[in-house]
């Protein structure tokens, strides 16, 4: 790699990419941007506009076949399986790092960069030609921190990424791209599920999957049978709204059992437990015994509870310092020692 690598960009026609893609033309010579489509978008977008606002190329690469079976497929196939999907660590893994940086290295790109609010740490991030492998750690916005959907990518991918937003705040962005007149070109932020605009993933999976409803029942934490529902497809572990069962306090799912096509239901202070299992497990840090302060995240959005991990290959143990509340299967456990993310997995139940 020269010492004038080739960045490829990538943009969304969001505001936090076009930040990004505006720092980047300042720090490196020879840029260019790359925009994908995943043929779930509301209309048509006009990214062309891009190129004159940054001052650089922007290439158009449709993934949407790779969209529709590494990603959407996937969420339907997990919930199938009476598991709850994250679909946008998938799509970071399979899609943004992986599809569409081969199409960016293909077109002479050394390294990527991108909006998230996230820290890499190599050796142009860093400075310091000696780093080593790259980690991950998280941004300095903690509300907006995004090292969780980024968790389980490689250190060889982490090696040639640049997260120029890695120091900033959301307030921050916004300031800059209105001083610097970036206006994004797509519809306003959503943090819902880009494929899933209306929230309804019983509706989305039964129409992708062609399946009819499959009613079975629902029991209590006591085995007892408190009602019916109208397919394992349309809940989670945890989710409280669509059980629609009277009880002395409001149901929560505790468990989806697929074999017998049983919903088992708790109260919210039965839903908490104290272990879990971890499978397909990747580790970036030295050390692999015993970690002092580790701490471990089980979704967007959860503050990382303090336990200990016993674990072999790819599959581990987690027992956390305190009981924590809906441990779902299927979603990402990530590993923390500090800001560092040291390793992630799949909760296996």
């Amino acid at each position: 790699m020269s010492d004038s690598p080739v960045v490829a960009v990538a943009l969304s026609g969001g505001i936090d990419s076009l930040a990004a893609g505006f720092l980047i033309k300042q720090r490196f010579k020879k840029v260019f941007g790359i925009h994908f489509t995943t043929g779930y978008e509301k209309g048509m977008q006009d990214v062309s506009v891009l190129a004159s606002v940054l001052g650089f190329p922007v290439h158009t690469i449709d993934l949407s076949k790779d969209f529709q079976t590494r990603v959407v497929d996937y969420f339907v196939s997990t919930y199938m399986a009476g598991k709850t999907p994250n679909p946008c660590l998938v799509c970071n893994m399979q899609i943004k790092f992986k599809a569409l940086f081969d199409h960016a290295l293909k077109l002479g790109a050394d390294l990527m960069a991108t909006g998230h609010y996230a820290t890499v740490v190599n050796r142009y991030t860093s400075g310091r030609e000696e780093i080593g492998q790259a980690w991950l750690e998280r941004g300095f916005d903690l509300n907006k921190d995004q090292s969780y959907f980024l968790s389980m990518l490689s250190h060889d991918i982490l090696d040639r990424l640049v997260f120029p937003l890695a120091g900033l705040t959301k307030s921050q962005v916004r300031k800059f791209a209105g001083i610097h007149n970036l206006i994004p070109v797509v519809p306003v932020e959503s943090q819902d599920i880009c494929f899933l605009p209306d929230k309804n993933h019983g509706a989305f999976i039964s129409a992708k999957a062609k399946i009819s409803p499959r009613p079975g029942p629902v029991v209590d934490s006591q085995s007892r049978i408190v009602g019916d529902h109208q397919g394992l497809h349309k809940f989670t572990v945890g989710q409280r709204r669509g059980i629609n069962i009277p009880g002395p306090a409001p149901y929560y799912v505790k468990k989806i059992d697929m074999n017998t096509n049983t919903l088992h239901v708790c109260f919210k202070s039965d839903l908490s437990q104290k272990q879990m299992k971890v499978e397909q497990m990747i580790w970036n840090y030295p050390e692999k015994n015993e970690i002092r302060n580790l701490t471990v995240q089980i979704r967007y959005g959860h503050k990382a509870a303090p336990a200990g991990l016993d674990w072999e290959q790819a599959r581990g143990i987690v027992t956390f310092d305190t009981p924590q509340n809906a441990v779902t299967p299927g979603q990402a456990a990530v590993f923390y020692h500090g800001n560092r993310v040291i390793g992630a997995g799949l909760i296996a139940q």
